[in-house]
Formats: structure tokens, sequence, C-alpha cells
């Protein structure tokens, strides 16, 4: 597997921008009325994609006019998933426009697509490679809305749950070789996760830098995930739900309003305090009540179903009853606990007992498969905490 380079990030007003080969604009209508008299650029053709459809993508880029020569992208969503499948596809340079940090999409080397197998709607990533350029200006991106700002400080949390799931599938003997713990990285995933923690009152606040020390975060989250090779450090349980709870709801929730709920679930799951985590995801504009409880509360009880179909790294989820005491304790944490005496799940709607399903991971057996030495349960990431996982790892002499 490659290492990828971040983006090259360019620092300019939108008016500043010069371009003269044929472009490929991918976007929305409402973001270019507003932003489609600043940035001029030699349109040849253009896509508004709103679903993030594989067979649409898939038409999109096989269906590239030979005469464009860059793929540019203004926004987030749909349109950004789709340039990168196309950019990837037609083999053109890809320029990613973000009108707000809601994300860390526009930096990583990876699209999310929905298809449809077997009958049902999965999410699935696609590794394209980076962008050759995002362009950040800055009053664009302070003019983004309060809850899109600086909301993809979720991808900068998410590195609290991470660890947590990565190291306690060091500990079970889950973690394919090429995904082994390493405290190093964990030690410096928690230092960004505690600079997130320690910068969001300044966001809140609505200060010149704090949205440049979220981007630079940012860069560093998914930097630590290319060197690795995979995201373990900085996602886990939280994304995994993230994934498939955004097939299986009406309205297409932003990635931020569909992470941090899951994100103080996965948390409190593992024992965690989630006070500081929801503080700082509130600084930050993020929406925690957007998820309807009755759609999360189904999605648990086929949470195993989902888990084998998109093939997700081991985690807390594979452990999970969602009778048990312990999701109901988590759900009231994270405020996604249906209020009583009023909808009800149907008896055969209710998940089988966790001795009738097994919810691992399958996997091929690895040669070597370790098991971190066993601890205390790191506490919330802050700025004064270690790492979730300083001990090393050691080999693990039987299967798993």
């Amino acid at each position: 597997m490659p290492v990828w380079p971040l983006p090259r990030i360019t620092y300019q007003p939108l008016g500043a921008v010069e371009e003269t080969r044929p472009v490929a604009l991918l976007t929305t209508e409402d973001t270019w009325a507003v932003l489609g008299d600043q940035l001029k650029l030699p349109v040849f053709i253009q896509a508004e994609p709103e679903r993030y459809d594989r067979e649409l993508f898939d038409y999109l880029a096989d269906n590239l006019p030979s005469r464009v020569e860059a793929i540019y992208v203004v926004g987030q969503g749909a349109p950004l998933d789709a340039a990168k499948i196309i950019a990837a596809r037609q083999r053109r340079p890809l320029v990613i426009v973000p009108t707000a940090l809601d994300s860390d999409a526009a930096l990583s080397p990876v699209a999310l697509v929905e298809e449809t197998l077997d009958g049902q709607r999965r999410q699935m990533e696609i590794e394209t490679g980076p962008a050759s350029e995002v362009v950040i200006d800055w009053d664009v991106l302070r003019a983004a809305p309060d809850e899109q700002r600086a909301a993809a400080i979720v991808d900068v949390l998410s590195i609290v749950t991470g660890l947590l799931d990565w190291r306690l599938s060091a500990q079970k003997g889950k973690n394919p070789r090429n995904e082994r713990f390493a405290p190093w990285a964990a030690t410096v995933a928690a230092g960004l996760a505690a600079q997130a923690i320690k910068q969001a009152p300044a966001l809140s606040q609505g200060r010149d830098n704090a949205l440049e020390t979220l981007l630079h975060l940012l860069l560093m989250t998914v930097q630590l995930g290319n060197q690795l090779g995979h995201r373990r450090a900085s996602q886990g349980g939280e994304h995994y739900l993230a994934r498939i709870l955004a097939t299986q709801t009406e309205d297409r929730l932003p990635h931020c309003e569909l992470v941090g709920p899951c994100l103080l679930f996965v948390a409190a799951l593992h024992r965690q305090d989630v006070t500081a985590l929801r503080d700082t995801l509130q600084h930050a504009g993020v929406r925690l009540d957007q998820a309807r409880a009755t759609d999360f509360a189904l999605m648990l009880d086929h949470l195993p179903e989902s888990i084998g179909a998109l093939g997700l790294p081991y985690s807390i989820l594979n452990e999970l009853n969602p009778t048990s005491d312990e999701v109901s304790e988590a759900l009231n944490a994270a405020g996604l606990a249906v209020a009583r005496d009023t909808w009800t799940l149907p008896d055969e709607a209710l998940a089988p007992s966790q001795d009738e399903i097994d919810t691992e991971r399958v996997e091929a057996p690895a040669e070597d498969v370790e098991e971190s030495e066993p601890s205390a349960a790191p506490q919330s990431v802050t700025e004064e905490d270690e790492a979730p996982g300083d001990e090393p790892d050691r080999e693990d002499s039987t299967s798993a």
C-alpha cells in the first residue's frame, strides 16, 4: 500500500485563482450561486450530484469529456467524493475549494460511495489518492454556517475512541500484522486530540487563528494515517457507526452530525467520561441532536450483519449486546436513548443474545497476531494524559 502525501495547500482569495485549463466543475447550485462570481474558472462542463451513488459517480467518471484537463470541486459532500472518483479514474489533477472545515474529506486519499448489495444499502471507502491542491480562502471558511465552520473537529476527536478500539483489538489479538498497534503512533495521535480539546473555546469565540490550528491538526491526523497505511489511530467504532447510520436515515445528515453522537456513544462504551468530548463538540458548533434515537436503536439491533457485510476492523462494537445495561448507559450518555413510554421495538426486531451470534470480523489468519499488555482503561484524552497504549505490543504465539 502506498504512503500517500498530503495535497498541496494554497492559501489565497478565490479571486486570485488563475486557471486556464478546461475544467469540469462539481459543486451544488447554492454554493456556486454564492461563489461563482469570485472564482473565475473556464468551466467546460459541470455536475451537481446530490447523492453518494456509486453508479452515478462511475457514470460521471466514464463520461468525462476528453477535452477536460482539470477537475475542480467547490464545497463538500457528494460533489467532493464524486470529484475524487472522476479524477482518479481519468488521471486528471483535482483541485478542491472547501467552503467549510466540516470533515477531513478534502485532505484524505479516499472517497465515500454508496451502493446496494444483497438488497442492503452500504457505504464503502474507495482509495483514490489525494487531491493535487486544496485552495484555502479564510474569508470563505469563516463565512460558513456555525454548525459547519469547524465541525471537522470530530475527525480529530475520534482519535480518542480510535485509539481505544485499536488497543482493544490488539489485546484481543485481532489486529492483522499491517495494522499492528504502534505505541509511538498512539502517543502522536493523542497529542493531536488533546490540542483539539484545548482549542475548542477559541473556536467558539471565532478567533482567527483557531480555524488555522484546526486545519493543521486535520493535516497531521490524515498524514499519520497515510504514514501508517490505515486509520486505526484516528477512526474506530464511531466512524463505523456513522457509515452504517448514513445509509439508514431518511434525511442525509452531514458527516459531523453522524460522527459526533456516535463518538460519545463509543467513548461511553469504553467507560470514558464524555463531558470533555461533548463540550468540545458543542464549542465547535457540532449539532449532537440531529440523529434520531429510534434510527440509532434499530441500527444497533442489526449491527452484527452490518459489521460483517462491511468487513470492518475489530472494535468494541464486536462485543456489543444491544440489550445490555452498558449499552443503555452509553445511549443515555450520548443523548441517543429513546424516551421512555414512547416508541418501543417489536420483539422480532430485538437482536439475538451474544451467545447466539458471533459479531467478530472474519479475517484470513495472520502469521503473527499481536496482543498488547493489559492496562487500566485510559481516560478521555486531555492535554496531560498519556496516550492509550504506551506499553509495547508483544507477539501472540496463538492463532486468532
